[in-house]
Formats: C-alpha cells, structure tokens, sequence
C-alpha cells in the first residue's frame, strides 16, 4: 500500500490538527510540520510524536524551519495563513494571504517539484488559484479544501435534525467556500432516503443557512480563531485519498475547464482523488435553478481572483 511523505505548512490550530489527524490514522511513512517561528513546529511534532504507541503510528514525525526538510515530499497541506477573527469575511483575509501563500509556494515547488498540493487558507478559492499560478503545476496536482469540511457541517446538521447517525447522512455541498456556496438539497439522504422527503422545506431551508454560515458561528464562540479540529481533518481526508491512492470521492475546489460549463476558476466539485491528485471531476445534470446558485459563486470567485492580482 502506498504512504510516502506529508509536509504540513503552518504549525497553527489547523496545521497542528491535521498533523494529529495524519499520525492517528497512520497515512505517512514522514510527516513534516514547518513554520517560521522557532521551536513551535519542533515542540507540537515531538508532543504529537509521543502519542504513537497509544495510536500506532508507524512513521516519524519533525518539526522544522527549514524547507529543506520538506524534500521531495508526495503531498504538501499549505494551511499557512492569518485566521478570521470576529466581524471579519474569508475576503478580509485575501490580501494578507496571497502574499504568505506566494511566498510557501516557492519554497514547496523548489524542494517538492512533483508534490501534490492541499490548499487551506482562506479565502480557499483564491488562494488555490494563487499556489496553481505561481507554481505552474499542472491543474491535477493543485487541489483546496473546501466541499468536504462544508459538505461535514451539512451532514452534521442534517443528521442532528433527523436525529440519526451522521455517517448515514450523504450530502453534497458545492461552489466557493464562503456565503453564495451550494448545499444541495435535492440529493441528500439518510441510507438511500430523500432528506426532502424527512424534513419540510423551512426545516431544511435553515439547516442550507446554517452551513453557509457554519464557519462563521464558530469564529462567533471562539473570538480568538476559527475552526481547527474539522477542518485539519479533512485536509488529511484529502491526504489519505491521495497517499493511499483511494479514489474517494470527495468535494474539493478543482480547476474548471468546461465541467458544468464553467471554465477558468476553481471551484468545489465532486472529484476523484488518487495517487495523481484530482484524477477526474465527477461530472452530473444540475436544475436551473442550481446552475444559477453556481453562477453566484462563480462570479464571487472571480472577484477574488482579481483581487489577488495574479
């Protein structure tokens, strides 16, 4: 079975997450955790690093701050990035992203020029496009997540309605990772069940809201940051598919050339993940009336795209 070596970029709340989730689940033969400050990713990699003989990790875990370090790596998780902090959009965040994400960018395509890119930091949309420009990869090998941390609140949320288990819940959330995404209500279910046809329309109208807004509720509690926990998780989701070449699945923002007649953006879509990064988009008839849903987030895509200059 395939491993390999994971660099995580970014020891924060997200990047320390996703390298807990990684050693727990076993999916690397060498884990990277680099920053730029000193000592952080050395002290997190050598705590995360003492809980293998409880989880059974197999592999080694550094810290380091040196990209040097990142060599050759088959996968790289860029979660580098300053977080939202209350009152503030995942827009608010661009400018001061793009700069450090052009910056990690380099480093990773100079040491790890075949690697696969999971792009985290916000605003996601444009911040993959920024690591797809600078580094000139091919569309395949740049990947962010998106869908799958905006496609787990949905189910979470629709489960919690429902009052039944969340891994019986199938859900689908589309377009950007921000307030014009698309959860898709016509094609959740509970073990093969319409969720439209469990739930009245204002029950599941609320539950579409919530998840739009979900990340947003969390900044609201912890006045200090956002997310961690999910979202490292489900970047390692993407790790796993890929370093153990699964073929999940898994709603990603992927670049479009004429899928669902979109082309030129990134964007959260259905695709296959595997050894060779977004191995095909998954592509399936929408309503009108999703299509239009799609175009709004288009259009805020491309705003974003502009704004970053590149």
């Amino acid at each position: 079975m395939p491993k390999g070596k994971l660099t995580i970029v970014g020891s924060g709340a997200v990047g320390t997450s996703a390298a807990h989730w990684a050693v727990s689940r076993n999916i690397a033969d060498e884990i990277v955790l680099v920053d730029v400050i000193e000592g952080i990713p050395q002290g997190k990699a050598l705590d995360i690093s003492q809980s293998a003989p409880l989880c059974g990790f197999t592999g080694k875990i550094v810290g380091t701050c040196s990209y040097e370090d990142t060599r050759e790596s088959n996968v790289v998780i860029i979660t580098a990035g300053l977080a939202r902090k209350p009152g503030m959009s995942r827009d608010d965040l661009l400018q001061k992203n793009v700069e450090i994400v052009k910056k990690v960018t380099e480093n990773i395509v100079k040491f790890s020029p075949d690697t696969i890119i999971i792009v985290v930091t916000n605003p996601i949309d444009a911040m993959v496009y920024t690591v797809f420009k600078v580094s000139g990869f091919p569309k395949n090998r740049v990947v962010g997540m998106a869908g799958v941390l905006d496609s787990s609140r949905y189910r979470t949320f629709l489960a919690q309605a429902l009052g039944v288990a969340p891994k019986d819940v199938t859900a689908l959330v589309m377009g950007i990772h921000g307030d014009n995404m698309l959860p898709l209500t016509r094609l959740a279910s509970v073990a093969g069940i319409p969720v439209e046809d469990l739930l009245s329309k204002k029950e599941l109208e609320e539950i579409v809201h919530r998840t739009k807004f979900g990340g947003g509720e969390i900044v609201e509690h912890l006045k200090t940051g956002s997310a961690f926990t999910t979202p490292g998780l489900c970047a390692i989701e993407m790790a796993q598919s890929i370093l153990l070449d699964e073929k999940r699945v898994l709603p990603c923002a992927a670049y479009l050339e004429g899928e669902f007649g979109i082309s030129g953006v990134f964007l959260g879509v259905p695709v296959v993940l595997g050894r060779k990064g977004v191995e095909r988009i998954v592509e399936f008839p929408l309503t009108q009336e999703e299509r239009d849903a799609l175009s709004k987030s288009v259009e805020a895509v491309k705003k974003q795209v502009e704004a970053t200059g590149l």
